[in-house]
């Protein structure tokens, strides 16, 4: 059994504020701690269940926040920025199934620290007419790879948003929103446990999954209409109004394309993707 894990941050145990994840912030190397530790329950979950292979993806901002001595020694890390596929970067039909963990809610949602890949950039985002933020982009990639999420761990906002999108896939909640900074969190111990426990279970019965073949439309509404406007110079994309900008693809090349956008919008607004 071969199993992926993608890891962002702000859905991890006990983090609620920027200074829980970000570079430089005052409980950073706090924060990712807590990340490797949430990432390791689900590992070792996943070995409970029978993997022998596991690939852990370090997905929020840098992805150089787990320290390679701090994971589990069953697993395997992907660290490191530029990567093509982002927070998917390394996600293959070999593998089984995928598990996100410290996943987040999308942009306007009131969970802890939700948005949508880019911070304040991202408006909002519609995978065909669908609302949609990272977690159901990484679902709807890996699923046209013929990859299941089996499981997803975050705070109550992300685990609702998963379940709406997918209602087959385990959530572990590990903390409830108060409001975008503010959480009840769940004892970590409590938590971890619970993070190896679903992981385990929902690796007990993996479904097989058809793969899609059908173009999807991902759609954009971006805060600067400068970026919007730049964005036109990219073969295949069209602009609904000054700030809103759609291409029209098959996962998981438009999960790729979506990708240089971020990136032609870091170099113009000089925010760097955090997700």
């Amino acid at each position: 059994m071969r199993i992926y894990i993608s890891a962002d941050m702000e859905g991890v145990t006990g983090l609620v504020d920027a200074d829980d994840v970000q570079p430089g912030g005052r409980d950073y190397e706090r924060g990712r701690r807590m990340m490797a530790e949430d990432v390791n329950a689900a590992v070792r979950g996943a070995i409970s269940a029978g993997a022998t292979d596991i690939t852990v993806n370090d997905a929020h901002g840098p992805m150089r926040n787990i320290l390679p001595e701090s994971l589990h020694p069953a697993a395997r890390l992907i660290r490191g920025r530029p990567k093509q596929m982002g927070m998917l970067e390394g996600l293959g039909p070999e593998y089984d199934a995928m598990i996100c963990v410290g996943y987040h809610a999308r942009a306007g949602a009131l969970g802890v620290l939700s948005h949508s890949f880019m911070g304040h950039e991202i408006e909002d985002m519609w995978l065909d007419d669908r609302p949609v933020g990272e977690i159901g982009l990484a679902h709807a990639t890996a699923a046209s790879l013929g990859v299941p999420v089996t499981a997803l761990t975050g705070d109550d906002h992300a685990c609702t948003e998963m379940t709406d999108w997918d209602s087959s896939v385990t959530t572990v909640p590990v903390k409830h929103a108060h409001d975008r900074f503010t959480a009840a969190l769940r004892p970590v111990e409590e938590a971890r446990k619970a993070i190896e426990q679903a992981v385990t279970t929902s690796l007990s019965s993996i479904p097989t999954l058809p793969k899609p073949s059908a173009p999807s439309t991902l759609t954009v509404r971006w805060q600067s209409a400068s970026v919007a406007s730049t964005l036109l110079g990219i073969p295949g994309v069209t602009r609904t109004d000054s700030r809103t900008v759609r291409a029209e693809g098959t996962l998981p090349d438009l999960y790729r394309l979506f990708g240089v956008w971020m990136r032609v919008a870091t170099a113009l607004t000089n925010q760097a993707p955090y997700c």
